[in-house]
Protein backbone atom coordinates (compact mmCIF):
# COMPACT_ATOMS: atom_id res chain seq x y z
CA UNK A 1 0.00 0.00 0.00
CA UNK A 2 1.35 3.85 -0.50
CA UNK A 3 2.67 5.69 2.18
CA UNK A 4 0.89 8.43 3.51
CA UNK A 5 3.46 10.65 5.06
CA UNK A 6 6.99 10.99 2.90
CA UNK A 7 9.23 12.67 4.97
CA UNK A 8 11.60 15.07 3.57
CA UNK A 9 14.95 15.36 4.77
CA UNK A 10 15.35 13.54 8.13
CA UNK A 11 13.20 10.71 8.81
CA UNK A 12 10.10 11.28 10.64
CA UNK A 13 10.05 11.51 15.01
CA UNK A 14 7.35 11.77 16.85
CA UNK A 15 7.71 14.98 19.68
CA UNK A 16 10.97 15.47 19.10
CA UNK A 17 10.94 18.96 17.02
CA UNK A 18 8.23 20.15 14.67
CA UNK A 19 8.92 18.92 10.93
CA UNK A 20 7.51 19.22 7.14
CA UNK A 21 6.94 15.88 5.04
CA UNK A 22 4.65 15.68 2.14
CA UNK A 23 1.32 13.85 1.76
CA UNK A 24 -0.33 11.50 -0.39
CA UNK A 25 -3.86 12.55 0.05
CA UNK A 26 -4.36 15.08 -2.61
CA UNK A 27 -7.62 14.47 -4.42
CA UNK A 28 -9.07 12.18 -1.97
CA UNK A 29 -12.70 12.61 -2.46
CA UNK A 30 -13.23 12.70 1.35
CA UNK A 31 -11.83 16.41 1.54
CA UNK A 32 -13.13 18.00 -2.19
CA UNK A 33 -15.55 20.95 -1.00
CA UNK A 34 -18.72 19.37 -2.40
CA UNK A 35 -18.41 16.53 0.21
CA UNK A 36 -17.42 18.79 3.28
CA UNK A 37 -20.35 20.82 2.77
CA UNK A 38 -22.25 17.63 3.38
CA UNK A 39 -20.13 16.62 6.37
CA UNK A 40 -20.54 19.84 8.12
CA UNK A 41 -24.83 19.45 7.86
CA UNK A 42 -24.62 15.99 8.88
CA UNK A 43 -22.14 15.56 12.08
CA UNK A 44 -23.70 16.22 15.23
CA UNK A 45 -23.83 20.03 16.57
CA UNK A 46 -21.84 19.80 19.26
CA UNK A 47 -19.12 18.51 16.95
CA UNK A 48 -19.24 21.66 14.92
CA UNK A 49 -17.45 24.92 15.61
CA UNK A 50 -17.71 28.21 13.65
CA UNK A 51 -16.78 31.46 13.92
CA UNK A 52 -15.35 34.59 12.55
CA UNK A 53 -12.25 33.87 11.03
CA UNK A 54 -10.01 37.76 11.63
CA UNK A 55 -8.88 36.91 15.04
CA UNK A 56 -6.11 38.48 17.11
CA UNK A 57 -3.26 35.94 17.24
CA UNK A 58 -3.84 36.05 21.23
CA UNK A 59 -7.74 35.17 21.07
CA UNK A 60 -8.53 32.73 23.50
CA UNK A 61 -8.46 29.54 21.15
CA UNK A 62 -11.00 27.27 23.40
CA UNK A 63 -14.01 29.97 23.50
CA UNK A 64 -13.66 31.49 19.70
CA UNK A 65 -16.93 30.03 18.48
CA UNK A 66 -18.27 31.78 21.42
CA UNK A 67 -16.61 34.97 21.66
CA UNK A 68 -15.87 35.66 17.99
CA UNK A 69 -19.39 34.76 16.18
CA UNK A 70 -19.97 36.18 12.62
CA UNK A 71 -24.22 36.46 13.17
CA UNK A 72 -24.11 33.79 10.03
CA UNK A 73 -25.89 30.60 10.16
CA UNK A 74 -23.97 27.74 9.39
CA UNK A 75 -25.53 27.34 5.71
CA UNK A 76 -24.74 30.93 4.85
CA UNK A 77 -21.41 30.12 6.07
CA UNK A 78 -20.68 27.02 3.94
CA UNK A 79 -21.85 28.66 0.95
CA UNK A 80 -19.72 31.56 1.29
CA UNK A 81 -16.60 30.72 2.71
CA UNK A 82 -14.58 32.69 0.22
CA UNK A 83 -16.06 35.87 1.66
CA UNK A 84 -17.56 35.50 4.84
CA UNK A 85 -14.26 35.32 6.60
CA UNK A 86 -15.34 32.75 8.78
CA UNK A 87 -13.27 29.70 10.00
CA UNK A 88 -14.60 26.37 10.66
CA UNK A 89 -13.51 23.60 13.18
CA UNK A 90 -15.02 19.89 12.74
CA UNK A 91 -14.36 17.71 15.38
CA UNK A 92 -13.99 13.66 14.94
CA UNK A 93 -15.26 13.90 11.01
CA UNK A 94 -14.59 9.97 10.88
CA UNK A 95 -17.99 9.80 12.52
CA UNK A 96 -19.18 10.44 9.15
CA UNK A 97 -19.57 7.69 6.50
CA UNK A 98 -17.79 9.50 3.75
CA UNK A 99 -14.38 9.91 6.14
CA UNK A 100 -14.59 6.21 7.59
CA UNK A 101 -11.67 4.05 5.30
CA UNK A 102 -9.63 7.92 4.87
CA UNK A 103 -9.54 7.43 8.91
CA UNK A 104 -8.87 3.76 9.34
CA UNK A 105 -5.41 4.18 6.81
CA UNK A 106 -4.29 7.74 8.47
CA UNK A 107 -4.56 5.48 11.63
CA UNK A 108 -2.54 2.78 10.58
CA UNK A 109 0.12 4.34 8.81
CA UNK A 110 0.34 6.34 12.40
CA UNK A 111 0.59 3.34 14.28
CA UNK A 112 3.11 1.84 12.18
CA UNK A 113 5.52 5.07 12.76
CA UNK A 114 4.76 4.75 16.39
CA UNK A 115 5.96 0.79 16.13
CA UNK A 116 9.16 2.00 14.11
CA UNK A 117 9.82 4.41 16.64
CA UNK A 118 9.74 2.72 19.65
CA UNK A 119 7.06 5.09 21.28
CA UNK A 120 3.75 2.00 21.24
CA UNK A 121 1.99 0.02 19.14
CA UNK A 122 -1.28 1.63 19.77
CA UNK A 123 -2.16 5.40 19.15
CA UNK A 124 -4.09 6.78 22.30
CA UNK A 125 -7.71 8.86 21.67
CA UNK A 126 -6.82 9.00 17.93
CA UNK A 127 -9.07 11.34 16.39
CA UNK A 128 -9.76 13.70 13.37
CA UNK A 129 -10.23 17.74 12.76
CA UNK A 130 -10.96 19.09 9.96
CA UNK A 131 -10.91 23.00 9.26
CA UNK A 132 -11.78 25.24 6.39
CA UNK A 133 -11.47 28.56 6.73
CA UNK A 134 -11.76 31.87 4.51
CA UNK A 135 -8.46 33.83 3.10
CA UNK A 136 -6.42 35.54 5.86
CA UNK A 137 -8.27 33.77 8.76
CA UNK A 138 -6.20 33.00 11.90
CA UNK A 139 -5.99 30.37 13.95
CA UNK A 140 -5.20 31.54 17.27
CA UNK A 141 -2.00 30.62 19.24
CA UNK A 142 -2.70 27.75 21.55
CA UNK A 143 -1.04 24.31 22.14
CA UNK A 144 -2.55 20.65 22.42
CA UNK A 145 -2.82 17.98 24.34
CA UNK A 146 -1.88 15.14 21.89
CA UNK A 147 0.82 15.17 18.91
CA UNK A 148 -0.29 16.34 15.69
CA UNK A 149 -0.25 15.41 11.82
CA UNK A 150 -1.39 18.34 9.77
CA UNK A 151 -2.05 18.31 6.18
CA UNK A 152 -3.13 20.48 3.58
CA UNK A 153 -5.54 20.29 0.72
CA UNK A 154 -6.59 23.18 -0.76
CA UNK A 155 -5.10 26.96 -0.08
CA UNK A 156 -1.91 28.18 1.99
CA UNK A 157 -1.01 29.40 5.19
CA UNK A 158 1.92 30.08 7.62
CA UNK A 159 2.09 27.89 10.80
CA UNK A 160 4.41 29.16 13.16
CA UNK A 161 5.63 26.65 15.63
CA UNK A 162 7.56 26.99 19.10
CA UNK A 163 9.57 24.32 20.69
CA UNK A 164 7.53 22.04 23.70
CA UNK A 165 9.04 22.59 27.09
CA UNK A 166 9.76 26.10 26.48
CA UNK A 167 8.93 27.63 30.22
CA UNK A 168 10.01 31.42 28.60
CA UNK A 169 6.69 30.50 26.23
CA UNK A 170 4.93 29.05 28.19
CA UNK A 171 5.50 28.58 32.12
CA UNK A 172 5.47 25.17 34.29
CA UNK A 173 2.77 26.40 36.08
CA UNK A 174 0.58 26.83 33.29
CA UNK A 175 1.19 24.39 31.15
CA UNK A 176 0.27 21.97 34.14
CA UNK A 177 -2.94 23.37 34.60
CA UNK A 178 -3.82 23.36 31.25
CA UNK A 179 -3.41 19.67 30.19
CA UNK A 180 -5.41 19.42 34.10
CA UNK A 181 -8.26 20.83 31.99
CA UNK A 182 -8.41 23.53 34.92
CA UNK A 183 -10.12 26.03 33.10
CA UNK A 184 -7.07 28.39 33.13
CA UNK A 185 -6.01 29.54 29.71
CA UNK A 186 -2.35 29.74 28.43
CA UNK A 187 -1.68 33.02 27.12
CA UNK A 188 0.49 34.51 24.17
CA UNK A 189 3.75 35.58 25.53
CA UNK A 190 6.30 38.05 23.00
CA UNK A 191 8.66 35.40 23.54
CA UNK A 192 6.84 32.69 21.12
CA UNK A 193 8.14 35.22 18.32
CA UNK A 194 11.45 34.99 19.27
CA UNK A 195 11.84 31.17 19.30
CA UNK A 196 8.88 30.16 16.46
CA UNK A 197 9.44 28.51 13.03
CA UNK A 198 7.70 29.40 10.56
CA UNK A 199 6.53 26.98 7.85
CA UNK A 200 5.39 28.54 4.45
CA UNK A 201 2.48 25.07 4.08
CA UNK A 202 0.53 24.68 0.64
CA UNK A 203 -1.91 21.47 -0.62
CA UNK A 204 0.22 17.90 -0.53
CA UNK A 205 2.42 19.84 2.66
CA UNK A 206 1.95 18.07 5.52
CA UNK A 207 3.73 19.13 9.66
CA UNK A 208 4.09 17.51 12.66
CA UNK A 209 3.38 19.59 15.66
CA UNK A 210 4.77 17.85 18.82
CA UNK A 211 2.86 16.90 21.87
CA UNK A 212 2.65 20.81 23.65
CA UNK A 213 4.04 22.55 21.03
CA UNK A 214 2.59 26.27 21.34
CA UNK A 215 1.91 27.37 17.56
CA UNK A 216 -0.88 29.72 15.61
CA UNK A 217 -1.59 29.92 11.77
CA UNK A 218 -2.11 32.35 9.50
CA UNK A 219 -4.20 31.25 5.85
CA UNK A 220 -3.29 32.82 3.04
CA UNK A 221 -4.99 35.43 0.80
CA UNK A 222 -5.87 33.66 -1.92
CA UNK A 223 -8.41 31.27 -1.21
CA UNK A 224 -10.20 29.35 0.66
CA UNK A 225 -8.10 26.42 3.20
CA UNK A 226 -9.03 23.55 3.55
CA UNK A 227 -6.45 21.25 6.40
CA UNK A 228 -6.83 17.90 8.37
CA UNK A 229 -4.94 17.19 11.11
CA UNK A 230 -4.72 13.50 12.39
CA UNK A 231 -4.74 13.84 16.59
CA UNK A 232 -3.17 11.27 19.34
CA UNK A 233 -0.74 10.07 22.49
CA UNK A 234 1.53 7.62 22.05
CA UNK A 235 3.09 6.09 25.21
CA UNK A 236 5.39 8.70 25.70
CA UNK A 237 3.06 11.58 25.60
CA UNK A 238 0.67 9.89 27.38
CA UNK A 239 2.94 9.02 29.86
CA UNK A 240 3.51 13.37 29.94
CA UNK A 241 0.03 13.87 30.62
CA UNK A 242 0.01 12.39 33.60
CA UNK A 243 2.72 13.68 35.08
CA UNK A 244 1.75 17.07 34.04
CA UNK A 245 -1.60 16.49 35.95
CA UNK A 246 -0.11 14.93 38.99
CA UNK A 247 2.58 17.88 38.91
CA UNK A 248 -0.72 20.39 38.77
CA UNK A 249 -1.93 18.44 41.74
CA UNK A 250 0.95 18.57 43.79
CA UNK A 251 1.18 22.76 43.42
CA UNK A 252 -2.42 23.34 44.49
CA UNK A 253 -2.15 20.95 47.22
CA UNK A 254 1.06 21.71 48.54
CA UNK A 255 2.44 25.50 47.02
CA UNK A 256 0.97 26.97 49.86
CA UNK A 257 3.42 25.34 52.16
CA UNK A 258 5.75 26.77 49.60
CA UNK A 259 6.53 22.92 47.66
CA UNK A 260 7.28 23.55 44.01
CA UNK A 261 7.29 19.99 41.95
CA UNK A 262 10.34 19.18 39.54
CA UNK A 263 9.20 20.32 35.60
CA UNK A 264 7.87 17.60 33.89
CA UNK A 265 10.44 16.34 31.20
CA UNK A 266 13.42 17.59 33.01
CA UNK A 267 13.62 14.22 34.63
CA UNK A 268 12.80 11.09 33.25
CA UNK A 269 12.88 8.94 36.34
CA UNK A 270 10.38 11.12 38.31
CA UNK A 271 8.20 11.80 35.39
CA UNK A 272 8.04 7.70 35.29
CA UNK A 273 6.93 7.72 39.52
CA UNK A 274 4.26 10.83 38.90
CA UNK A 275 2.72 9.44 36.40
CA UNK A 276 2.22 5.92 38.03
CA UNK A 277 0.76 7.48 41.07
CA UNK A 278 -1.26 9.75 38.96
CA UNK A 279 -2.53 6.50 37.38
CA UNK A 280 -3.28 4.53 40.77
CA UNK A 281 -5.54 7.72 41.97
CA UNK A 282 -7.72 7.84 38.67
CA UNK A 283 -8.03 4.55 38.50
CA UNK A 284 -9.37 4.36 42.51
CA UNK A 285 -11.55 7.54 41.71
CA UNK A 286 -13.44 5.54 38.59
CA UNK A 287 -11.70 7.50 36.21
CA UNK A 288 -10.71 6.24 32.88
CA UNK A 289 -6.80 5.93 32.39
CA UNK A 290 -4.75 8.03 29.88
Amino acid sequence: MKRIFESVGSPLQFDRESFRCRHTLLGHPSLELENLAGVVQRLPPDNVFFSSGLLPKDADFDRAHVDYRTGLSLKDTVENMMTSNSYIMLRAPEQDPSFHELYRELLSEVEDLMRAQGVGTHAVDPMLYLFIASPNSVTPFHLDRYSTLLMQFRGTKEVHVSRAWDEQVVPARDLEAFVARSGSKVSYQQTFEQTATRYAFGPGDALHIPFVAPHYVKNGTEDVSVSLSIIFNTRETARHLRALRANHALRKRLGPLGYQPVPVNRFLPLDHVKSGMERVVRRARGLLPV
